[in-house]
């Protein structure tokens, strides 16, 4: 996404994937619609013991963890929604901040009797699941955040500074109507610029997920999660003033995007902080490398486990 570290030496090698598919969950998953915090979020839930939720970020849907999601679930109940807005989850009007979607998210574990939970989170989903984590400390046991900053912590204000990042400020009264009917042409510039090897999202991934933010206001609701970030930066000030979180954290970035570069923000916002690459990787990792995202964050969950 940044190439803040476009290459980091001791990270685990693995052969190139195949172009990514939108990997179905296991047939054994549900789907569920639940009621939360004046919303409702569809949420995918499978698999059997402890939980780990697994939160997407902006340009993909809950859809993008399919393939994380049946490997997990081999050992855990795991938990995936569509955030506030997105995918097939209602599309409000307001509350896209990220502190109030962590509530959301606190609200479907309390839907599914879950007191606590793992979480593993990407892009957007990183900030949700910080506002989680730091809000309802009680509730999140570890924490793997992949490839995206923070509002507010460590370096912000000079990441806001890259060229590439200028979708964080798209925004005005024409902004839906230009990209209306337009959502391909919008979505492939995130695609293509933040991967390492843009052919490996593949055509079919690209249209299903064009398809579901061309839905009828949630291309809006994208927009509302970034103007949010300047509140999310008070916000997450405020959660850091209290303490820094205590729980394991493990900080992912692709090897052509954020690196260990990530590891470094979250020392910012985390006293228990491991680092880790995706190598071959941007930003899209469950699409460029699922094979290597998948063992990095299995073994940080499986660490200390009885």
């Amino acid at each position: 996404m940044l190439r803040l570290l476009a290459a980091a030496t001791g990270a685990l090698l693995f052969a190139a994937p195949a172009l990514a598919q939108i990997v179905p969950f296991p047939a054994g998953f549900r789907t569920q619609e639940i009621p939360t915090n004046g919303t409702t979020l569809h949420v995918r839930v499978g698999g059997q013991g402890p939980a780990v939720v697994l939160l997407h970020g902006y340009g993909e849907t809950g859809d993008m963890w399919g393939e994380m999601a049946a490997d997990l679930a081999r050992d855990r109940t795991v938990i995936v929604p569509d955030l506030r807005g997105m995918g097939l989850s209602a599309i409000p009007e307001k509350g896209f901040d990220k502190k109030n979607q962590a509530a959301d998210i606190a609200g479907v574990l309390d839907a599914l009797k879950v007191d606590r939970a793992e979480l593993v989170t990407h892009d957007i989903g990183n900030m949700v699941g910080f506002a989680l984590a730091a809000g309802y400390r009680d509730r999140v046991t570890k924490f793997v955040l992949i490839d995206a900053p923070l509002p507010g912590v460590g370096p912000w204000d000079e990441i806001l500074k890259n060229p590439l990042l200028w979708h964080f400020r798209f925004g005005g009264p024409d902004m839906e109507r230009l990209v209306a009917g337009r959502e391909r042409i919008y979505l492939d510039r995130f695609w293509n610029e933040f991967s390492a090897t843009p052919s490996r999202f593949s055509e079919a991934a690209r249209e299903h997920y064009a398809a579901l933010y061309a839905r009828p206001g949630a291309m809006r609701a994208g927009f509302a999660q970034f103007a949010a970030f300047d509140q999310d930066a008070v916000d997450n000030k405020a959660f850091l003033a209290k303490g820094k979180l205590t729980i394991p954290v493990l900080a992912i970035g692709g090897e052509k995007s954020f690196g260990l570069g990530m590891a470094a923000v979250m020392k910012f916002a985390a006293e228990n902080v491991q680092g880790a690459v995706v190598p071959g990787s941007g930003h899209w990792i469950m699409e460029e490398n699922p094979a290597a995202t998948i063992a990095l964050v299995r073994s940080f969950l499986d660490a200390g486990r009885p």
